[in-house]
């Protein structure tokens, strides 16, 4: 985004080259069988399992190693990490440089730049965070990013350019004019292409392009949040003073935003239900899913409104009672935040109404609307499923410093994990 108000010429972001860690494609079966998604949208255990088996090299070994304990779990990620370096099914490149990426599905384009970029206080304005984050993840991520010293995916953030085709936006648009360093297609129907900037003159345009922008953070809270963490436990400048990032300009591609749902473990359908009596309208709505998602993002245009699911049916509930609303919604923070369907959640019917901790064995958080309904079923629990926030309302709270309720936005496509990845021991 431009710097209205923003950072001054030669404050802004600084996007550095670095020596990616790459696949060697003739040591895997295929690219496409050694992603992943984010480790945050990866649906436990089912897509894990999945991931798992479609590749004994899966980055999910990396990103979500499985063992007993905490220090177990990073003491394998680090070793499995080890190993494939070893054997030479992980190797980096052999000079720095900054990735252009593309990301494609139908009529949908994205085009990025991977980079080291340098890490920001937040009092600066440079890298805006617009959500809260989860200090057990935050602890989580920590302590597999110091035992594996790298960061093993790369954060999601946007800027917005001028629009005028110059600057870093050109130098994407000459690079994919060139032949890929890898191509491939996963699963979802994405296809994925890489390619290395080298030349000093088209990094000298970045740079310069860059250095008055700010950046929103549109996927990866937690891990922007654990690299600033890890680098004020340094006692000197060094590598942990960057983080991996794709920058995305969204003047040139607009990226999709969508809801992160809640499953409700604990709480049966009927009891969130018996408990919404007098404070919300609860009417039982028509499947399937994608028909009661339409009658969702229709109740959604005129106010707070969420999709209650698990028990085999769908149940609207809007209309919110204004009085209850006055009386659980913290007042201190601007009209915009109070009336997000996120805010009205976690404050109203969480806390007040149903009473349940925002602890991982109380509430699970799942991009997937169709996973969260499944899960539900599965386990006599509830999803709460949600209309997804307008993107000019996110970025107008994030200029003002106001944090969203946390988990309360996807953005994407978000890149595929596991086609670049920054050691930390790589000069």
């Amino acid at each position: 985004m431009t710097n209205h108000g923003g950072p001054e010429e030669d404050h802004g972001l600084r996007l550095v080259p670095f020596r990616g860690l790459r696949y060697v494609p003739k040591r895997v079966g295929s690219l496409a069988a050694v992603t992943s998604p984010p480790y945050d949208v990866v649906v436990r255990p089912d897509g894990l399992h999945h991931l798992e088996s479609a590749d004994p090299h899966n980055i999910v070994r990396l990103i979500l190693p499985q063992a007993a304990t905490p220090a177990d779990r990073n003491r394998q990620a680090a070793d499995t990490l080890g190993r494939w370096l070893g054997e030479g099914v992980l190797a980096p490149d052999p000079e720095p440089a900054l990735y252009v990426y593309e990301q494609s599905k139908g009529d949908l384009l994205q085009r990025g730049l991977i980079g080291s970029l340098a890490l920001s206080d937040p009092a600066d304005g440079v890298v805006l965070p617009h959500e809260d984050v989860m200090p057990h993840v935050v602890a989580d991520r920590a302590g597999l990013m110091r035992a594996t010293a790298a960061n093993l995916e790369p954060l999601l953030l946007t800027y917005r350019s001028d629009g005028d085709d110059s600057g870093a936006t050109a130098v994407i648009d000459r690079t994919t004019q060139r032949a890929p360093l890898l191509s491939t297609t996963t699963e979802d129907g994405f296809s994925h292409r890489l390619w290395s900037v080298t030349d000093p003159a088209e990094l000298e345009v970045v740079s310069k392009d860059l250095s008055h922008r700010q950046a929103l953070i549109a996927d990866g809270h937690h891990r922007w949040a654990t690299c600033l963490r890890l680098r004020s436990e340094q006692p000197a400048p060094g590598p942990w003073d960057y983080s991996l990032v794709l920058l995305v300009d969204t003047a040139s591609y607009p990226l999709q935003v969508r809801a992160i749902h809640r499953l409700l473990h604990r709480l049966p359908v009927a009891d969130a239900l018996a408990a919404l009596a007098g404070a919300f309208r609860v009417r039982e709505v028509p499947g399937p899913l994608p028909h009661a998602m339409d009658a969702l993002a229709a109740a959604a245009t005129a106010g707070n409104a969420f999709l209650l699911a698990g028990d085999g049916a769908f149940h609207l509930v809007d209309r919110p009672d204004e009085a209850l609303l006055a009386r659980t919604v913290p007042t201190d923070r601007p009209a915009a935040w109070r009336t997000l369907d996120a805010t009205v959640l976690h404050t109203t019917l969480l806390d007040h109404l149903w009473s349940i901790p925002d602890a991982p064995e109380d509430i699970g958080y799942i991009h997937a609307t169709d996973a969260a309904v499944e899960q539900a079923e599965r386990h006599g629990g509830t999803a709460v499923l949600m209309h997804p926030v307008r993107e000019e309302v996110v970025r107008d709270l994030a200029r003002q410093g106001v944090m969203m309720p946390r988990k309360s936005t996807s953005f994407g496509p978000k890149p595929a994990s596991g086609l670049v990845l920054r050691s930390l021991g790589l000069s």
